[in-house]
């Protein structure tokens, strides 16, 4: 029989990491997966329909409104997805006694912090964003019994648009990079965030809740860039230089970093990100 996981947003970076890695392997998890286009999670018909059809033991979900400068301009879109359709698929899995796996963010953080954040610390985010994926958290924790919320940062893998890609192709370029030093927290590799998930579907932990999800140590976006350049031995890092800003529509937390130390409780394994970055590139062979 097995345990049946459905996995929606399938085609983001999170959704493509969990298919690369686990989703073609035969280890008792059956998944199933589902693009944005092939399941639009705030449409409630269509979603209930998706659980009333299968019989699924964990939904992970990887559906969000990720455009973080966007969603200030697309305000009503970003609640759509990040809040209206986190709350459809709440009900949906209520319903039908599915645990729900939700991937929120660093952003619910106002960034003021001068240590790692809790996960039970005071929410306030900053920016549309953030307010969105806050909203969803709140939508779960109102509606369901058997959740794990995972909040991450700076999520990073060889799929889609990311910043290890970004610098990657700049560095290939042999380019000059000013990159913002003015912003802290912990660059996490989709391969290392599909692996906890991963643990707590096979493990079966049911200490339901929020957890933070990050690698250990911090960095800013300058410090990862040069840690990135690292691996690119024909380039000079010289040419990366640090800016204290950049303009953006969307403020951004100065400080968001998260303590792992309520999931290290639960056996999980952490190493820094360091770790986890040279992993990326290795796999991968981006170079």
């Amino acid at each position: 029989m097995g345990t049946n996981v459905l996995v929606t947003g399938s085609n983001g970076q999170l959704g493509l990491t969990i298919k690369e890695l686990y989703g073609l392997n035969d280890e008792g998890l059956n998944f199933t997966f589902f693009s944005k286009e092939e399941l639009d999670i705030s449409n409630n018909q269509e979603t209930t329909k998706i659980f009333t059809q299968n019989q699924f033991d964990y939904c992970i979900n990887c559906a969000a409104y990720t455009n973080v400068e966007q969603a200030e301009v697309d305000v009503d879109e970003a609640f759509k997805v990040n809040a209206e359709g986190v709350r459809v698929l709440a009900h949906a899995c209520q319903l039908a006694n599915v645990v729900l796996i939700h991937i929120s963010t660093d952003y619910v953080f106002d960034g003021e912090a001068l240590q790692p954040y809790l996960e039970s610390d005071v929410t306030k985010p900053i920016n549309q964003y953030g307010k969105s994926k806050l909203k969803g958290e709140h939508y779960i924790q109102e509606i369901m019994e058997r959740y794990f919320i995972l909040r991450t940062s700076w999520l990073y893998s060889q799929y889609g648009k990311n910043f290890l890609k970004t610098i990657i192709s700049r560095i290939d370029k042999k380019e000059s990079l000013k990159v913002v030093n003015s912003q802290t927290g912990t660059p996490t590799s989709s391969a290392f965030l599909a692996h906890i998930i991963f643990q707590i579907i096979k493990t079966g932990v049911n200490r339901y809740g929020i957890y933070h999800a990050t690698p250990n140590g911090k960095t800013t976006w300058y410090g990862f860039a040069k840690e990135i350049a690292k691996h690119f031995k024909d380039y000079d890092s010289h040419k990366i230089q640090p800016v204290e800003e950049f303009t953006s529509l969307a403020p951004r937390p100065k400080y968001s970093v998260m303590s792992n130390s309520k999931a290290k409780k639960e056996r999980f394994v952490f190493e820094d990100w360091e770790h986890y970055l040279k992993e990326t590139i290795l796999r991968f062979e981006l170079r």
